[in-house]
């Protein structure tokens, strides 16, 4: 089940994905009034959440700097609604979708994929999962290309609860684990996107946290220790994200992967990244 998870994750990510590979989510965003993209995607994803602080938000997305969080929530609730930001956001992957996959969306086939996602996707426990089963309170759209992305949304903040779980087993801060991230793709840190905008002196004491830790060699890239914590995070993930796949049945696992597949391919061949 793990392997299948993985392969799952593979599948689904770039439809997960597509309020941060795509411009029309963003412009669905902006029509609302924001002005940036960083206040589009803290109302897009926390808005299942309702009106909660900045600490809350910070706790769940847990790899944001000091700070970060709290720059654009609660603010981004002066510009708009959850309920309002959950709708924008939804309408624009839809549009993406129908942009990047054309008449395949009209197939049986695709019908079927979308209701087999959505089986496995509701079906989870939702205790400890509180990025998830804020989605998971939500409704389940009719059309069926929203319903396919709302499924898809599911998933990764299911395999999102349960990566932070991973890394919490492993001591690894959020940061850190940027930092871990970009030395497993070969790329420094003080390069990756994510981090690479801190301040030097913080950016610096995150990596050197991590190197006093024994998981970074004097080379500057993961020690054996290093890649086997990275190893270990991932495998666990990979080994919690399983349960909602645990609902479909061999058969329909297979033909969910087989539909999935090329759909997947024509969206990994558009992301803007």
């Amino acid at each position: 089940m793990s392997s299948m998870a993985r392969r799952m994750f593979e599948l689904v990510e770039p439809i997960g994905v597509l309020p941060y590979s795509a411009d029309e989510p963003n412009e669905a965003m902006f029509a609302l009034g924001f002005t940036n993209y960083w206040d589009t995607y803290f109302a897009g994803r926390a808005a299942p959440l309702g009106f909660v602080t900045a600490e809350v938000v910070d706790a769940l997305f847990y790899n944001f700097a000091p700070g970060e969080v709290a720059r654009h929530i609660p603010k981004v609730w002066r510009t708009t609604t959850p309920a309002a930001a959950i709708a924008a956001r939804q309408a624009g992957c839809v549009k993406a979708l129908l942009r990047i996959l054309g008449d395949q969306v009209d197939s049986p086939s695709f019908a079927r994929a979308a209701g087999l996602l959505t089986k496995a996707a509701t079906s989870a426990p939702t205790e400890g999962r509180p990025m998830y089963a804020g989605l998971r309170a939500l409704p389940i759209p009719d059309d069926v290309v929203a319903r396919l992305f709302h499924a898809a949304s599911l998933l990764r903040e299911h395999r999102g609860d349960g990566h932070i779980a991973a890394l919490m087993v492993e001591s690894v801060g959020g940061l850190e684990a940027h930092v871990l991230y970009a030395l497993d793709l070969g790329m420094r840190p003080e390069k990756f996107g994510r981090i690479h905008h801190l301040p030097a002196a913080q950016l610096a004491e995150v990596i050197d946290g991590v190197r006093d830790r024994g998981l970074i060699g004097d080379d500057g890239w993961l020690s054996e220790e290093g890649r086997a914590v990275k190893q270990r995070v991932e495998v666990l993930t990979d080994d919690l994200a399983a349960k909602p796949y645990e609902r479909l049945q061999p058969a329909e696992l297979d033909e969910l992967m087989a539909t999935l597949e090329p759909l997947a391919g024509l969206l990994l061949a558009a992301q803007e990244w």
